[in-house]
């Protein structure tokens, strides 16, 4: 019989375990290094086998016995009172690691690798045992992902960061990447059977409990915890699967730590506080550092959004969500920065979608009252904002497009116009012209081209109103902000009727674009007739690009795909031909309308 495999005869195991601990001590004792470390290794290979065989046979009673008395025969070991320090610092690099892989095999093996480790915290150097056990955290995460396997380390961690005695910022700085690493690699892989990942967030929120009381009045120890409070909220809001009634007293235990953290809802939707906590906690040396928490701008706004879903949270960060919602309310530049932030929930394609829903209702709620425009020109810095409100809407548009549920296509399409009002009217233009541009839905830029013609036609009757006070002063000052001037127009339909990759707009995918541009370059025809202007919608030479770039290309398209489609009973034909029916219309009638402005200029 192979004496290394305890699988093949479980009667010779613990007088297996026996010789090998033996050994490890009389090596270490003589000084014989080259010795210790291959009975160590030995040993470390003997539970590896033992460990495996339980994997591989879960159900096999004998076997999970088996391993429990192991646990137990080498937790006496290293509890014996004639045990040399030496045998205990020397098993301690590899033990930890190797006992924790018996965590999940029955409540009794659980509590052994606890007590190992908790008796390794107590007799070994505290700055060693960070190190052992942040080193094993990083190995097993290669190859183990069930959640169970880390809990004892996780809980070993919390108790070291209590025993050490300073230089904490830097230890905790070597702790946070590694359990934030384990807590992503483990959500992200686990299943609905794995049902200890909610205990594992529990041992994550037992070292912020740990950070919390050693650092006292550490500023940048805070500031730290704040980071990695917010990490644990976004994996906790993606890994729990938004169910409320799991995710709402973590997440208030979480937020707990806000007065400790200088956190307010205000600085953390704002993002104000995020680069308050990363400018004090990231060095000229270790720019890498914030990749480990890429999650934490995410989380900020999720807390936000946790203090609106629930009660208990708000009142765990000591904040007045009515407040918090009243002050965005009536701060455009606030404002406009939370509107950014939450495009960290609402682009994110691991949140589920009950997250969404509720950061489109928050978005609703801060821009509700049509308040924005009272601001307009007073901003002479405003460009600087338009980035993230483009990359917020970009988002906005992205739940519009993919959510399953009718309710919230309809509240994300509501909080899609008001992103767009909030924008000024001195950046619009190039803002719908780079919304348009990147869209890749011809629904959507649909969509976009027929706000520009509900804008417009509301600027009209503004117009008209005007004229009909005579008020002329009133009426020239408002002129200036006049949004959809004629050049920006023709741009927009352009863009859609002369693509920039070339040639007339694909057929029939593109149909919702093309007649939504058609009618919005009929409206500005019509309108501008009325208006007897001289504008540049019919100016001469730009009906004549209309007709020959824009109209007369369509027309020979949309002709030839009609015809092509007629001549049969093809069901993928007849549609083709009952999608592009209303397209046909509004082309005919936007050439008719040019051909007889060509023939009134000449």
């Amino acid at each position: 019989m192979d004496v290394h495999d305890p699988a093949s005869d479980q009667s010779l195991v613990p007088s297996r375990l026996q010789e090998l601990l033996t050994s490890i001590s009389k090596a270490i004792e003589s000084g014989d290094i080259h010795q210790s470390e291959n009975s160590v290794s030995e040993l470390v290979n003997f539970l590896d086998s033992v460990s495996d065989s339980t994997m591989m046979d879960p159900s096999n009673e004998d076997i999970k016995n088996n391993a429990s008395d192991i646990l137990s025969e080498l937790y006496k070991f290293l509890c014996s009172p004639s045990l040399d320090q030496a045998v205990i610092d020397t098993l301690s690099f590899e033990l930890p690691k190797a006992v924790t892989k018996f965590a999940c095999v029955s409540t009794t093996c659980l509590e052994s690798v606890n007590s190992i480790t908790d008796h390794f915290i107590a007799k070994c150097n505290p700055r060693d045992m960070l190190s052992i056990l942040c080193e094993a955290l990083d190995s097993l995460i290669k190859t183990i992902k069930a959640s169970g396997f880390f809990i004892p380390i996780l809980s070993g961690l919390s108790k070291v960061l209590l025993s050490t005695q300073r230089r904490h910022f830097e230890q905790v700085k070597v702790v946070v990447p590694i359990v934030v690493k384990v807590l992503k690699t483990v959500s992200s892989e686990s299943d609905d059977e794995d049902t200890e990942l909610q205990d594992l967030f529990d041992r994550a929120i037992g070292i912020a409990d740990s950070i919390h009381e050693e650092g006292t009045t550490n500023e940048k120890l805070r500031a730290l915890l704040g980071l990695y409070i917010m990490q644990i909220t976004a994996l906790v809001s993606v890994s729990l699967e938004c169910k409320v009634s799991n995710c709402v007293p973590l997440v208030s235990r979480l937020l707990r730590f806000f007065p400790y953290c200088h956190l307010s809802f205000l600085g953390l939707i704002t993002g104000y506080d995020i680069d308050t906590m990363t400018s004090m906690v990231v060095g000229e040396d270790d720019d890498d550092f914030m990749s480990h928490l890429s999650y934490a701008e995410q989380g900020a706004s999720l807390s936000v959004i946790w203090g609106h879903i629930a009660d208990e949270a708000a009142q765990a960060a000591k904040e007045d969500m009515t407040a918090v919602k009243g002050e965005l309310r009536s701060n455009q530049t606030k404002r406009w920065e939370a509107i950014g932030m939450l495009k960290h929930v609402l682009s994110s394609g691991s949140l589920p979608w009950e997250m969404k829903k509720h950061a489109i209702t928050f978005l609703l709620h801060i821009t509700d009252g049509n308040i924005s425009q009272k601001y307009d020109g007073d901003h002479t810095d405003c460009s600087s904002y338009m980035p993230s409100l483009f990359s917020a809407l970009q988002a906005v548009i992205m739940v519009i497009m993919y959510t399953p549920s009718s309710v919230l296509r309809k509240n994300a399409f509501d909080a899609f116009k008001r992103v767009i009002a909030e924008v000024p009217y001195s950046e619009k233009r190039d803002f719908l012209k780079a919304v348009i541009t990147k869209t890749e839905s011809s629904s959507m830029e649909a969509i976009l081209l027929d706000l520009v013609r509900q804008e417009l036609f509301t600027e009209n009757q503004q117009k008209t109103s005007l004229r009909k006070e005579d008020v002329l002063q009133t009426e020239n000052k408002a002129c200036p902000r006049t949004l959809f001037w004629p050049a920006v127009v023709l741009e927009l339909v352009d863009l859609v009727l002369r693509p920039p990759k070339g040639g007339p707009p694909p057929l029939p995918e593109n149909g919702d674009a093309v007649l939504s541009a058609l009618n919005l370059y009929r409206f500005a025809l019509l309108t501008e007739s009325k208006e007897n202007t001289n504008s540049e919608v019919l100016s001469m030479s730009n009906l004549q690009k209309a007709y020959n770039e824009w109209l007369l290309p369509l027309r020979t398209l949309v002709t030839g795909i009609m015809i092509e489609n007629k001549n049969g009973y093809d069901p993928l034909a007849l549609d083709t031909v009952c999608a592009l029916n209303p397209l046909e219309l509004v082309l005919y009638r936007c050439i008719e309308l040019v051909e007889e402005k060509l023939q009134h200029s000449t």
